[in-house]
């Protein structure tokens, strides 16, 4: 590894904005008087945006309907497909993401509103459809919590996904929707190998926290599935029998996977990245992914971007139908229970 490797990130490089005319380069490093990318702080700003629940047109993520209380994501996973999307606010996908973060603190009352529409019709909405509502962040912001918040006041179905045990903070708004049929949790394991963990997602917390906060969460009568993504061809794949084992022996309800897709930018951080990491295994890797979608690392077709095509897509995927048929059999997910929505006529929450 190079002696200017960033640790605690896991973008090395500040990639161009698609948006804008010019960018910072590093090409002539002679005339410089000091290195262009040094170990950044973390800058958090506030966006306050007009509407906050999204429609999803995708038919491959399995929701109606997402919510981003955050925008760019200090866990730096450095696979994460949200880069992309900091480009819009004039950022770069690379460092900046996971340094520059945008907090929306009126995201409770965006919500209320929403829900008070008479145009509204109930369906579950998701936290988060782009970057994880319980990172770092959130401890003191507590924008999640005030929107779970809002959730169990109106009786309104919501499905998180994470990474972080921070969530179990948040038990006792969790166990009030649960007992509705108003709540599923998902949590996030992409490799129960801390080396490759602390490489690929530097900012979030262990394999053994996030078992233990699914073992918690189904403690408290919360149904929790474990999400075994992305799966990338020479580095994780071989664990989806480990991970989907391991959660479902810690309560874990069901199970789900995407392969790995580079689009935009994220082909550039991610080679950079692969390059410096894992040099002895970067043509292997490199040239698996490929493999996934047709001879490019890049893949925007609904109903192929997420499982892959071809021979390596077909291995993951009996791999992982055969793991959770063996690991999961009689288990899952109850439904949403939309019945229970109150429409409109409540008070007000106060924030």
């Amino acid at each position: 590894m190079e002696d200017n490797y960033l640790k605690g990130r896991g973008a090395q490089t500040q990639t161009g904005n698609r948006f804008l005319e010019r960018r910072v380069v590093a090409e002539h490093l002679e005339g410089l008087d000091e290195p262009l990318i040094q170990h950044p702080k973390t800058t958090v700003l506030i966006d306050r945006p007009k509407n906050i629940v999204n429609k999803v047109e995708s038919p491959d993520v399995g929701m109606s309907f997402s919510l981003n209380p955050y925008q760019g994501c200090e866990h730096g996973c450095i696979y994460c497909y949200a880069r992309n999307s900091h480009e819009y606010y004039g950022f770069s996908a690379g460092l900046d993401f996971e340094t520059k973060l945008m907090a929306k603190p009126n995201a409770p009352k965006l919500l209320e509103k929403k829900l008070l529409s008479p145009n509204w019709k109930v369906a579950p909405i998701s936290l988060s459809g782009n970057t994880d509502c319980y990172q770092p962040l959130e401890k003191d912001m507590k924008i999640t919590r005030g929107l779970l918040q809002v959730f169990a006041k109106y009786r309104h179905p919501v499905g998180l996904i994470t990474k972080n045990s921070l969530i179990l903070r948040d038990l006792d708004l969790l166990k009030d929707l649960a007992a509705d049929n108003l709540v599923q949790v998902y949590i996030s394991i992409t490799t129960l190998d801390e080396t490759l963990r602390r490489k690929m997602e530097p900012r979030t917390v262990s394999a053994t926290k996030r078992l233990e906060t699914i073992a918690k969460l189904s403690s408290a009568g919360i149904p929790v599935a474990v999400m075994n993504a992305p799966i990338i061809p020479g580095l994780n794949d071989q664990e989806i029998p480990n991970v989907l084992k391991a959660a479902a022996e810690h309560g874990a309800l069901s199970a789900g996977m995407t392969v790995v897709r580079l689009n935009g930018r994220i082909g550039e951080i991610f080679e950079d990245w692969l390059r410096k990491n894992f040099p002895d295994r970067f043509n292997k890797v490199w040239n698996q992914i490929e493999a996934l979608h047709g001879g490019s690392v890049r893949d925007n077709q609904f109903g192929r971007r997420m499982k892959g095509s071809g021979v390596m897509a077909e291995m993951i995927q009996q791999l992982y139908r055969q793991s959770k048929k063996q690991y999961f059999q009689g288990k899952q997910m109850p439904e949403f229970d939309l019945t229970k929505f109150r429409k409109g006529g409540n008070l007000k929450l106060d924030f």
